[in-house]
């Protein structure tokens, strides 16, 4: 009987739990919200695991609103590997995996691998897709549940210390990132109370979206240490900006940056021009995603330059997309900046739609609209959807997110954004009882 086969990275990984005394290594994976879902495993079943998976119940992947246990095989990526910095006493290590049926066939609920089909239809047009996030995010003490919630500081935009107090926050949270290899570009305070940035380093879309995921998990371990919390909620309070993720999008050909423009005089590349007319295009119908939570729209609609119609500029900060043109002549800085997604969304859904809806534009030629102009009336834009249920018909309706998600993910999707818009409508608020408890 032949030896089976031990590829290169399986084999990284073997020598490096050794070497390193790594006792347990913990698989990662997202349900369909992208909500992180682990299981540990000791390293004695390690070897096996990289080589046939491990069995799980697929249930978990269909976010809050499971219908039926389903046997589904979770499969290791050796590249993910990773040891976690934030348990020194007894190193772990954590992998991502891609799910597949028992045969070996891919899962049609596998958040990963419905982005890796977009990537690899971008790689049979010739290109592959970079994303960079600049990723918003609150700080508060920790408090009684459902109470209002404190932030640590009055800071405001790249205020630094004493009215920063989470620059040390940010330092050992880098510091983390770092030790995973998830370089960090920049950190900052932001325009709210006690509301912090951290843009990270542009890379390949599916290492993007496994960073996104490894930073939310970072950021709230680093607050667990420092005694507070740390939440990725898009608008925890009504008085302060919300949080969004803005996303930095290119195309790399063989030529390099395909957005970056052969006359100097223009922001774009005929190719960047077409991607970002179908990211504009198809923008309502992706909402539900990239904004995927009764609060998303708290944000969206609540002005602090958030962006609620669809348009695009050089200059506007509350237009949806915006086309940096800070360093003109750099090959590698023409790029598109989208404005209205959450770090609450599903990173894997979100890119693989966004992506789609470009390459679209790209595959049609579409022509974007008239760049937003102060002499643009405001009304006359197209809006993007104003709350969760209108989000979710967008959605419904889409034959792009069809095509792109498949119709399982489509189906657990629309089944769980129901079910939250059902449950908040039927909820009593606190601004209802402010309002008519004494009058009525």
């Amino acid at each position: 009987m032949a030896a089976a086969t031990v590829e290169p990275h399986d084999d990284y990984v073997m020598r490096t739990v050794e070497e390193r005394g790594v006792r347990y290594v913990r698989l990662w994976f997202v349900d369909v919200l992208g909500l992180l879902k682990s299981f540990a495993i000791p390293v004695s079943e390690l070897e096996q695991a990289l080589e046939e998976g491990v069995g799980i119940d697929g249930s978990a992947l269909e976010g809050s609103s499971r219908m039926r246990e389903q046997d589904v095989i979770a499969r290791p990526d050796a590249r993910t590997f990773q040891i976690l910095p934030w348990r020194p006493e007894s190193l772990v290590g954590r992998m991502f995996c891609d799910m597949t049926w028992p045969d070996g066939s891919p899962h049609p609920g596998d958040s990963r691998a419905v982005l890796g089909r977009v990537l690899g239809r971008a790689a049979d047009l010739g290109f592959s897709c970079q994303v960079g996030p600049e990723i918003e995010f609150f700080l508060f003490a920790e408090g009684t549940d459902g109470a209002r919630p404190q932030p640590l500081d009055d800071g405001a935009y790249f205020d630094l210390t004493p009215l920063d107090v989470g620059s040390d926050f940010r330092r050992r949270a880098i510091e983390y990132l770092e030790e995973m290899s998830i370089p960090v570009k920049a950190s900052h305070h932001e325009v709210g109370a006690s509301q912090h940035e951290m843009d990270l380093q542009h890379t390949d879309a599916l290492t993007m979206a496994d960073s996104v995921i490894t930073f939310r998990m970072a950021v709230k371990e680093v607050a667990r240490e420092a005694g507070v919390y740390a939440t990725f909620m898009p608008k925890p309070l009504e008085e302060e900006a919300g949080s969004a993720m803005h996303l930095h999008l290119s195309l790399l050909g063989d030529r390099g940056n395909a957005f970056y423009p052969s006359e100097p005089d223009e922001p774009l590349s005929a190719i960047g021009r077409s991607f970002l007319a179908g990211v504009l295009d198809h923008a309502g119908e992706v909402s539900a995603v990239t904004n995927q939570w009764i609060n998303s729209y708290k944000r969206i609609c609540g002005g602090y330059e958030a962006p609620g119609r669809v348009s695009w500029s050089r200059q506007g900060e509350s237009t949806l997309v915006r086309v940096p043109t800070y360093r003109p002549g750099r090959d590698g800085a023409a790029r598109l900046e989208l404005r209205s997604p959450d770090p609450a969304c599903n990173p894997y859904l979100a890119f693989a739609l966004v992506l789609a809806a470009g390459l679209d534009g790209v595959e049609r030629e579409l022509d974007p609209p008239p760049e937003l102009d102060d002499a643009t009336p405001v009304a006359d834009l197209p809006r993007l959807p104003s709350d969760l249920r209108e989000a979710a018909d967008a959605f419904e309706r889409s034959k792009l997110a069809r095509d792109t998600l498949g119709d399982v993910l489509c189906e657990w999707f629309l089944r769980n954004k129901r079910a939250e818009w059902d449950e908040y409508r039927r909820t009593v608020t606190e601004f209802e009882r402010g309002r008519l408890l004494r009058i009525l």
